[in-house]
Formats: C-alpha cells, sequence, structure tokens
C-alpha cells in the first residue's frame, strides 16, 4: 500500500547557500544532507539570491562577489529555484530576513497550490529561518530551522539577536549541527526540548582513502615530504594564514615540508590574493602549493596526499572537511572553537588547540607530523559518522511534522533573553 501523505510529507529546502551553476561550491554540506532526504520524501529547493541594481559595478572591485544563480536547475532530479530578493550590499540587514520573505512567496505560494508544501526547511537563524518563518505563517505550513554556525555571530549582534531568538521561537524544531551551537540557542532563551543536536555526517565512499604514494605522484609530491593540507573556502575566518605564518619554523624541524591549500573564492569572500602575497613574503614558494577548489569526488586525493589536516578556524558550526579527513584515515589538527572539539573527539582522532594560540598550533602541527597514527581506527570512526544515520533522524522529525495538525503553532515558548 503506497504511503499516505502525511507519512511522506513534500520538504521544501530554504537557503540562500545552495549550489548552482554560477556558484557550484555554495552550500554543498546542505544539499549533501538533504538530497539524502529527497531519496525518501518529495523534496525541492527554494534558495533566494540577494540582488541590488548596481551590484554589478562592486563586481569590478570584488570578482565573484554576488555571481547570481540561474531562474531554475534540476540538480540530481530535484527542481531548484532560485528568487531574488531585493538586499543593499553592507547595509540594512535588520531586513533581509522580511525582504526575503517576500521575494520567496510567489513561488513557495505556488508549490502550496501544486500540493508540494507541506514542511518548510530553513538552514541557518538569520536570514533564511526568520523568512522561513514567516512563510511558514502566511502558508499555514511548519518549518523547522537548523543552525549551522553564523548564529554564533548574529546571537553577539545586538541587531540582529532578537531577530534570531524570534526565527528559533517560532519553528517548529530546530536542528543544531553541534552541542556548541544548541549552547547558544539555550542563551537565546530557547526551551531545551525545543533544539534538537543533528550533526552532519560523511559519505565514506566518496571519501575512501587512497594509497599515500599513489594519492602523493597524482599531486607531483615527493614521496618522503611531510605533508599538511587544508580543505576549505579562501576566507579569513577558515584560517589559512595563521598555519602559513609558522611553517617557517616548522620547516625548521620538517625539511620536506609541504602544505596544500585547497579552495577558493565563496560567497563569504577571498583572500587567495593575501595568502600567496603572506607566501611569497615568507619565502615559502617551495612549500606551499595551492591547488584551487576541488569538486567533492576529487577531495580524497589530497586528504590521502597528506600525513595530518589542519582547520585553524575562528567559527565553525560542524566542519564536515574533519570527518572527510578522518574517512580518509587522516588525524586532524583543529582549534577549540565551535564543534570542532565535537568532531576530534578522541585523541586518536586528532589534536584540538586553543584559539589564538599560534605556539600550541605550532606544537600541535609539530606532534602531529611526528606521531605515528592508526589510520584504520581513524577510519572506523568516520564509519560510525555517515550520513544515513543522521537522515534516519531527519525522516523521523519531518514524518512528525507531516503527520501534526496543519497550520498549530509552536507550543514551545520561552523567555525572551
Amino acid at each position: 500500500m503506497p504511503e499516505s501523505r502525511t507519512e511522506r510529507p513534500h520538504v521544501v529546502v530554504f537557503s540562500s547557500l545552495f549550489p548552482n551553476r554560477c556558484q557550484p561550491g555554495a552550500g554543498l554540506f546542505i544539499r549533501e544532507r538533504m538530497f539524502r532526504v529527497g531519496r525518501h520524501l518529495p523534496l525541492c529547493v527554494v534558495s533566494p539570491v540577494p540582488w541590488f541594481p548596481l551590484q554589478g559595478l562592486l563586481r569590478r572591485w570584488r570578482p565573484g562577489f554576488r555571481a547570481g544563480a540561474p531562474r531554475h536547475e534540476v540538480q540530481q532530479g530535484i527542481d531548484c529555484w532560485f528568487p531574488r530578493f531585493f538586499s543593499v550590499p553592507g547595509m540594512l540587514k535588520g531586513f533581509d530576513g522580511l525582504l526575503m520573505a517576500l521575494g520567496a512567496w510567489p513561488r513557495l505560494r505556488r508549490l502550496k497550490r501544486e500540493g508540494r508544501l507541506d514542511v518548510i526547511d530553513a538552514h541557518f537563524a538569520y536570514p533564511d529561518g526568520y523568512a522561513a518563518t514567516l512563510l511558514g505563517r502566511w502558508l499555514g505550513v511548519p518549518v523547522t530551522v537548523t543552525m549551522r554556525g553564523t548564529e554564533v555571530r548574529h546571537a553577539r549582534d545586538p541587531s540582529l539577536a532578537g531577530k534570531v531568538a524570534r526565527a528559533l521561537r517560532r519553528a517548529r524544531r530546530v536542528f543544531a549541527v553541534s552541542e556548541s551551537l544548541r549552547q547558544v540557542a539555550l542563551g537565546l532563551g530557547i526551551v531545551a526540548d525545543h533544539v534538537r543536536v543533528v550533526a552532519n555526517g560523511v559519505d565514506v565512499d566518496k571519501f575512501s582513502p587512497l594509497p599515500q604514494h599513489e594519492a602523493r605522484a597524482m599531486l607531483n609530491l615527493p614521496a618522503e615530504a611531510r605533508v599538511l593540507v587544508t580543505v576549505g573556502a579562501l576566507v579569513e575566518r577558515k584560517g589559512f594564514h595563521r598555519v602559513i605564518e609558522l611553517l617557517p619554523s616548522l620547516r625548521v624541524k620538517h625539511p620536506t615540508l609541504v602544505y596544500l591549500v585547497v579552495g577558493g573564492a565563496s560567497p563569504e569572500g577571498d583572500i587567495s590574493q593575501r595568502l600567496r602575497q603572506q607566501v611569497r613574503d615568507l619565502g615559502l614558494d617551495d612549500v606551499v602549493r595551492f591547488l584551487g577548489p576541488l569538486p567533492p569526488e576529487q577531495l580524497r586525493v589530497p586528504l590521502s596526499a597528506a600525513d595530518v589536516s589542519v582547520l585553524a578556524t575562528s567559527n565553525e558550526g560542524w566542519a564536515n572537511v574533519l570527518l572527510e579527513s578522518f574517512a580518509c584515515g587522516r588525524p586532524v589538527v583543529a582549534t577549540d572553537v565551535g564543534g570542532n572539539a565535537e568532531v576530534v573527539c578522541d585523541g586518536r582522532l586528532g589534536i584540538v588547540v586553543p584559539f589564538s594560540d599560534a605556539a600550541a598550533l605550532e606544537r600541535a602541527l609539530d606532534d602531529a607530523l611526528r606521531r605515528q597514527w592508526d589510520a584504520g581506527a581513524i577510519r572506523r570512526h568516520a564509519e560510525a559518522n555517515t550520513w544515513e544515520l543522521r537522515v534516519q533522524v531527519l525522516l523521523e522529525e519531518f514524518r512528525s511534522l507531516g503527520r501534526a495538525a496543519p497550520g498549530v503553532e509552536p507550543q514551545r515558548q520561552a523567555t525572551r533573553a
């Protein structure tokens, strides 16, 4: 017997950060997670795109700024729409939530009329979650909001903290990708049983390890080199510059040292020229190799080629690249921010150091490069944290919302922080 509509609710993923042919690397972690849900439930995507009449002129000074998106794409058989909404660059951010909702309203209304909208699943509390909860009220459908890391910064901003809290209170269910983000929600006055931690997972087939000598040959790396790697968008938050500044002293201890930088520009920014200048200034042209952005299916090559993966980031919700490194059997050195310590939860997986402690980071990298790690144990940890385990939780939640009476407002209210 076919499953009823309540057991197969139609889910609309709502996020302004989602990959498309103009920005293929944007929001891959959202697509990885939600397209797996789409294997079990009807699903489509609405990804609002910020627009301003003169933003094309800004690209003369900031190449890649607001690269845009097509109006519609079909990705892996799933409809993805990219409606525009008015957004002034760097100004009036307090209005982005409302303007995003207004820009997406025609598409969401049409999906509701077509019977393709039962639950809105938003990613990031502001502006996306705020906009989604407005749309949920206007259309009479429940909304979930996934906290992914920007909430830490927004919760400290007096002009946005209230909007983040309202979005979380209005949502029928809040997901946090780490316990640290759940604590941010509680600090905003959201009651504990309204927030559920659903971490990101890893595709252990896509990130299966290659023999190290084979991976190094593919990258023209010496077999005897000591290799570090960082994968991420080339933005200040990711901390590439913090690693580069330590390389001169690390090279004294490890003369064959090579540092692989994997990534490119993102909607968050691009500091690639600054990093290249830093490398030139420090005389590290023979140490640092910029590999550019790589598609997910190719990332296992640099991860397998490395001895240690490093992420000296200033803020993370749950960094997928850490689990991806584990899947390739590689240990991690990471800063103790966001959910990093939750991912690197065992000393057999890597080393966690305080943020902004350069000496501690250098010691950890030196230690990690010298230590003998158990690649099999690291890989087995990744195998215990696959996407399939996370998706089962999400399916349970979405089906529960599908069985609930339509239009019911969230009952869990809390005192405003």
